[in-house]
């Protein structure tokens, strides 16, 4: 009986909320092949899913990642970070309202500068984050409110003279783990390149004792900025408990590859 009471007044002194009812229409990465001291235009288009008004302010901040899933937003700093676009980025407000259902577009422009440091990615995020009216209240209710903002990151990741710039894709780590329930071959890449990239890892699995392939199996296609790294997941579930080998393919979009062997060993659950 003691037990279930402290139980009932946890539950009563917290409440938690899920703010955000808002999204983003046309994609989370925007990429342009840009030219020195061009000028180009975007937009961002954006939607009210709820019924009630919702706020929603703008704003740039420099963004990294890496393969152990950690990430990064910064308040953008041209002096530390020579690969951040935010200066050449202007949008063209940093606050909107929507009435319940509503959609709108958000413009933005990209002045990209006469000369850049070097050739390559630069890149920033555009920050698209619910924000409620600031109302006076009479709200006596004791406790701890714990409310959610469902924030959305846009990349906008500009090439200058990508023909002078290329990816180099380097294996940081390979490990067979358990993902909801189902095997999966993680294979962490790192972009230690000057050039944006969207690639693929594909296994192509041996059997160890007689060399009898097995099947060829192909991760999402995921972006890598430059120094930056992702882990890319391949579904195993299916793979005998064994011993293999494997060629491990990772090829962007232009047909660059490169190429690893490694052994594997699927064991039982």
């Amino acid at each position: 009986m003691i037990k279930h009471i402290s139980f009932l007044l946890i539950f009563s002194i917290l409440s938690c909320s899920l703010k955000g009812n808002i999204v983003i229409l046309n994609g989370l990465t925007h990429h342009y092949k840009v030219e020195n001291g061009q000028v180009y235009k975007g937009k961002i288009s954006i939607e009210n899913t709820s019924s009630q008004p919702q706020n929603v302010k703008l704003f740039l901040q420099d963004y990294v990642y890496h393969s152990d899933g950690s990430a990064s937003y910064t308040i953008p700093d041209r002096v530390k970070n020579l690969k951040s676009n935010t200066g050449w980025i202007m949008l063209n407000t940093d606050l909107v309202s929507l009435k319940g259902k509503e959609k709108t577009e958000i413009f933005y422009e990209i002045k990209v500068p006469e000369q850049t440091p070097d050739g390559g990615s630069y890149w920033s995020v555009i920050i698209a984050e619910p924000v409620e009216d600031i109302k006076p209240s009479n709200d006596q209710q004791q406790g701890v409110n714990i409310t959610s903002i469902v924030r959305y990151a846009i990349q906008i990741i500009t090439d200058v003279n990508s023909e002078k710039a290329k990816p180099d894709l380097k294996f940081e780590g390979i490990k067979i783990e358990k993902e909801v329930g189902r095997k999966f071959l993680k294979v962490a890449m790192a972009n230690t390149g000057n050039l944006y990239c969207k690639l693929t890892v594909t296994a192509e699995i041996y059997h160890k004792k007689n060399g009898q392939k097995i099947g060829s199996f192909s991760s999402q296609a995921m972006g890598l900025l430059p120094q930056t790294s992702k882990s890319f997941l391949i579904d195993l579930d299916k793979i005998p408990p064994a011993e293999y080998n494997a060629v491990l393919i990772a090829t962007d979009e232009d047909d660059n590859a490169f190429a690893l062997n490694v052994e594997l060993e699927v064991k039982n659950d």
